[in-house]
C-alpha cells in the first residue's frame, strides 16, 4: 500500500499512518503561515492584547459585525489550495514508546535519520502542497517544529522506528 507509513520498534502498539486522510482532520496545520507564526511566538501575548484592544475599540465605535456567510466557502477553498501538515506527537504518543526508547529512526529516500525521541514529538509531517497530495517525493515531508529545515525537509519518508 503506497503512502502508508508504519511506526514500529520499541513501542507497545505498532501503528499505521495514512496521510491521505489527514485533510479531514481538524488538527491539521496550515504550513503557509505556521512557521511565520512560530517565529513571532515570543511576542504573542503583546500582539494578542493589541489585537483584542483594537477589535474592542472598533466594536465600540462602529458596532459589532455580523459574521459572513462565506466563511464555509473560504475554508473549503483553503483546503483545496493550501499546504498542510500534522504534528507527529499524537501518533507517537498513541504508539506508547517503551521507557528505554531514546530515538526515532526515520527511513527516508534510502537514508536513515536518527532524532531524539523527545524532539521527534514536535516534528511536522507535511502531507499536502498547494492542495495536492505529495506523490512524487512523498507521502510526507518532515519539518522540525522551529522550521530550521523549511527549505530542505526530509522527503520520501517510508517508515518510523522507535529505538
Amino acid at each position: 500500500m503506497d503512502g502508508i507509513i508504519q511506526v514500529t520498534g520499541k513501542v507497545k502498539y505498532p501503528i499505521t499512518i495514512d496521510p491521505s486522510v489527514w485533510i479531514f482532520d481538524d488538527r491539521r496545520i496550515d504550513l503557509d503561515t505556521y512557521f511565520d507564526v512560530y517565529k513571532r511566538k515570543d511576542n504573542s501575548l503583546a500582539d494578542y492584547t493589541k489585537s483584542v484592544s483594537k477589535q474592542w475599540d472598533k466594536e465600540i465605535t462602529e458596532g459589532a459585525q455580523i459574521p459572513e456567510t462565506g466563511k464555509k466557502k473560504f475554508e473549503k477553498q483553503k483546503v483545496l489550495e493550501g499546504t498542510f501538515g500534522m504534528k507527529l506527537g499524537p501518533f507517537l504518543h498513541n504508539s506508547e514508546p517503551d521507557e528505554d526508547a531514546e530515538y526515532l529512526l526515520i527511513l527516508a529516500d534510502g537514508q536513515e535519520y536518527r532524532i531524539p525521541l523527545e524532539e521527534s514529538y514536535g516534528l511536522i509531517a507535511c502531507f499536502s502542497k498547494k492542495g495536492k497530495p505529495l506523490r512524487g517525493d512523498g507521502p510526507i515531508h518532515l519539518y522540525f517544529s522551529d522550521g530550521s529545515n523549511k527549505e530542505n525537509p526530509i522527503k520520501k519518508v517510508a517508515s518510523f522506528k522507535v529505538i
